[in-house]
């Protein structure tokens, strides 16, 4: 499964380059916008499989922690949530003006594919999916309704925060009342790295029972 997730991120990165490259970014957009509605029955696909920054995001971790410059802090200022939504508004406001005063359709996406990379080489990718992508808060809102999602079998789970670790979006948590792994379906990306590392085999994509809500401050 991980080099079949791996080989449809790469088709979906050229895809988005080939749009780019075109000047079809818009199709992109729509893209995107059908997306949410697909992360009302099957979760945060797009963010996991789909999303370009995303993509480049997962080799540029990698190389921070070689590299030795990531860190395990968040800063504060991004910690009460609300700078995703203003990025969010400002990224709107920015392509609505560009059309209307400069009659262009300015490509905001390379923008923020650049930012995430540059994030990721200092924090860990959770801080850029949570508190900064403006893609990211959309899809979190809309993946919270999903009907689909990773679900921990709580008869087989063992808490041993193998998943919590493996979850680059911190949609995991193991609670420490009954010392179970809980997802937040909100945050989650659909990716399964949490089923390739569960000893039990406790993790299964299935119909949502519940919505859990744990907050998550990175």
């Amino acid at each position: 499964m991980k080099y079949i997730a791996t080989i449809i991120r790469i088709l979906f990165l050229a895809l988005f380059l080939f749009l780019l490259a075109n000047g079809k970014v818009m199709l992109w957009l729509i893209l995107f916008a059908a997306s949410l509605v697909a992360a009302l029955i099957f979760g945060r696909v797009y963010c996991g499989y789909v999303c370009p920054m995303n993509t480049l995001m997962i080799p540029t971790e990698w190389l921070s922690k070689k590299l030795n410059l990531q860190t395990s802090a968040t800063p504060k200022w991004l910690k009460n949530g609300y700078f995703a939504w203003i990025s969010l508004g400002i990224s709107v406001a920015i392509m609505l003006l560009s059309k209307r005063l400069l009659h262009i359709e300015l490509p905001i996406l390379p923008f923020w594919l650049v930012i995430s990379v540059l994030v990721t080489l200092r924090y860990k990718p959770a801080v850029f999916h949570n508190l900064i992508c403006p893609f990211g808060t959309l899809q979190k809102t809309f993946g919270r309704f999903s009907m689909l999602s990773e679900q921990v079998d709580k008869c087989t789970c063992i808490g041993c925060k193998l998943c919590e670790k493996a979850c680059p979006s911190n949609a995991i948590a193991v609670s420490a009342e009954d010392n179970n792994a809980v997802i937040n379906t909100m945050l989650c990306h659909q990716c399964t790295n949490c089923q390739q590392v569960c000893p039990k085999d406790a993790i299964r994509y299935k119909k949502t029972k519940y919505k859990s809500t744990y907050n998550s401050s990175n």
